[in-house]
């Protein structure tokens, strides 16, 4: 680790992730970032266009509902048409995969953030709000149908924390972690996916199936900060729904993601073998997990 930058061994590990709605993963093709993911590019993109929305003072602010936006390694995925710019996202524990969100229009941000991002319900404390106030907070599933080729999320998802640019525990530990876990993944049977997703049309999807790794795919990132740096190696691995265990039977921690830190390679078979493998949480490396709908996991 570098010099005054050590990992802490000694407190207990169990309910260090803060609590969160969601996440937005944003698909950067990049392995390392500004310190504020916002400042890239001179502000000039999609985590600072979500942020100016969702953040404090944004017009959909809310502090009982916290959406977590990060930057990944992970490439987006290509517009039929390459002159138009355009960036990809996923967005979980909701398992949703935006392909396309172009640049060049505020409205996709909007579709992103009302369709998807907003609650369904809204916190108690907001029950002395006006009707108007009210809505405003409220998500609207009809502004998401403007964003086109959102499809369900059928790979496991292993996301690492490489943020060097804000600090250098996690900018060592990252890369070392990914190709460690992109080396361990076949040998539990699953194909690591480097290419950017694929989007098919429907007559596509018909042919030859929307699930075309059948649930056996991976894709491994880095991500940018999630709190925590001295806890790590931070590694998050989200299991879609529908995803079958070694038996046939569903994965016991399908439609979870699960957080542990403090991980090193020596750590990364037998994070696959019992978590991938078997879906039994390792208590010792546990910070928190979510379910799929927003609960809380907590030991």
């Amino acid at each position: 680790m570098p010099e005054g930058l050590e990992i802490d061994h000694g407190k207990n590990l169990s309910g260090t992730m803060a609590a969160y709605a969601e996440q937005v993963l944003i698909c950067t093709g990049k392995d390392d970032w500004m310190s504020r993911i916002e400042e890239e590019n001179a502000g000039d993109n999609l985590a600072a266009d979500i942020k100016e929305l969702l953040g404090r003072g944004g017009v959909y602010s809310d502090p009982y509902h916290n959406v977590s936006v990060l930057n990944s390694s992970f490439a987006s995925s290509v517009p039929e048409r390459n002159e138009i710019q355009t960036t990809s996202a996923y967005l979980l524990p909701s398992f949703k995969y935006i392909p396309f969100l172009p640049r060049v229009s505020f409205d996709s941000v909007q579709a992103l953030v009302k369709g998807y991002l907003l609650p369904t319900k809204l916190h108690p404390a907001h029950d002395g709000l006006s009707p108007i106030h009210r809505d405003r907070l409220l998500r609207s599933e009809s502004q998401g149908k403007f964003l086109y080729g959102v499809s369900d999320v059928k790979d496991v998802l292993v996301l690492i924390c490489g943020h060097g640019g804000r600090d250098g525990r996690c900018g060592v530990m990252g890369p070392v972690l990914r190709e460690e876990f992109e080396r361990q993944l076949p040998n539990e049977g699953f194909t690591v996916l480097k290419e950017p997703v694929e989007v098919l049309d429907e007559e596509e999807r018909t042919l030859i199936g929307d699930g075309k790794s059948e649930g056996k795919g991976a894709r491994v990132g880095l991500i940018s900060h999630i709190g925590g740096h001295k806890f790590a190696g931070n590694v998050i691995l989200y299991f879609p729904p529908g995803l079958k265990g070694k038996d046939g039977e569903e994965h016991e921690l399908a439609g979870c993601g699960i957080w542990y830190g403090r991980v090193e390679p020596k750590h990364v078979e037998g994070i696959l073998k019992e978590t991938l493998g078997k879906g039994k949480v390792i208590e010792e490396l546990f910070r928190g997990g979510i379910r799929q709908g927003g609960e809380i996991l907590r030991l």
